[in-house]
C-alpha cells in the first residue's frame, strides 16, 4: 500500500471520528470536545483531498487520456523491423506523450519503451497493460518525462522475451508500491531485452514534479 493511499485512509478515519464526536451522548455532551473535533475534521478532509488527488484513484484516467503526440515519421513500404513512428529523433515533446510505432507481422516479443534522462538511469514506461499495446502491426505506450525544460532524453526501444518483460513489469510494480522511482542501472537491465532503436528527445516544458 502506497504512502498516498495510507494518507487517504487516515483522512477518512479522522473525518469519521470528527463526525461521530459531534453526536451527543446521554449526558448531552459530545463524545469529544468541539475544540478537538473541528480541527480533526479539517485535517481529515485535507488529507482525503491530498491522498485522493495525488494517488492513482484519481490520476489513473487522466494519465491515460491527457497525452500529446509528437511529430510523426512517414513509413513507406513493408515493415521489416520494430520502428518508432512518433516522436521522431530530436523532437521536442510535452511531459506526457504517446510513443507509437510499427512492427513486422511475424513479431512476437513484447515491445518496451525505456527513457534514459541525464541521471544515466533507465526507466521502463508503461500504462495499465505494463507493456506496449500491440495490434495490427502498430504499437503504442504512454511515456512520461519528469525533467527540466530542454532536458535531453534517450528514448530507447527494446524487444523483450518473457523473462525480461516480467522483470520490467515487477520492477514497475515495486516502484509504484513504494512510490519511489529510482531507475535501473545499465548493469541491472535484463539480458533478455534487446535494444532495437534509440532516439534523442527534448522536453519543451518544465516537467519536474508533474507526476
Amino acid at each position: 500500500m502506497s504512502t498516498k493511499i495510507i494518507i487517504l485512509l487516515i483522512g477518512v478515519l479522522l473525518t469519521l471520528t470528527a463526525i461521530l464526536a459531534g453526536k451527543k451522548g446521554n449526558s448531552g455532551k459530545g463524545l469529544i470536545s468541539s475544540k478537538l473535533g473541528i480541527p480533526m475534521g479539517i485535517i481529515g478532509i485535507l488529507m482525503m483531498i491530498y491522498g485522493s488527488y495525488s494517488s492513482e484513484l484519481v490520476n489513473y484516467n487522466s494519465q491515460i487520456e491527457q497525452v500529446s503526440i509528437g511529430k510523426k515519421l512517414k513509413i513507406t513500404g513493408p515493415v521489416n523491423v520494430v520502428k518508432v513512428v512518433s516522436p521522431i529523433d530530436k523532437d521536442s515533446v510535452d511531459c506526457r506523450i504517446l510513443t507509437m510505432g510499427v512492427y513486422p507481422e511475424s513479431h512476437e516479443k513484447d515491445i518496451w519503451v525505456i527513457i534514459r534522462p541525464t541521471d544515466d538511469r533507465y526507466y521502463p514506461q508503461s500504462d495499465h497493460t505494463n507493456t506496449s499495446y500491440k495490434r495490427d502491426g502498430e504499437w503504442q505506450v504512454v511515456t512520461r518525462f519528469g525533467g527540466d525544460k530542454g532536458e535531453v532524453y534517450d528514448l530507447i526501444i527494446y524487444e523483450a522475451d518473457v523473462t525480461a518483460s516480467s522483470f520490467f513489469s515487477s520492477t514497475i510494480a515495486k516502484w509504484k508500491e513504494a512510490d519511489d522511482y529510482p531507475g535501473l542501472k545499465l548493469e541491472e537491465m535484463p539480458a533478455g531485452a534487446k535494444e532495437v532503436e534509440r532516439l534523442k528527445i527534448y522536453t519543451r516544458k518544465n516537467c519536474r514534479g508533474v507526476f
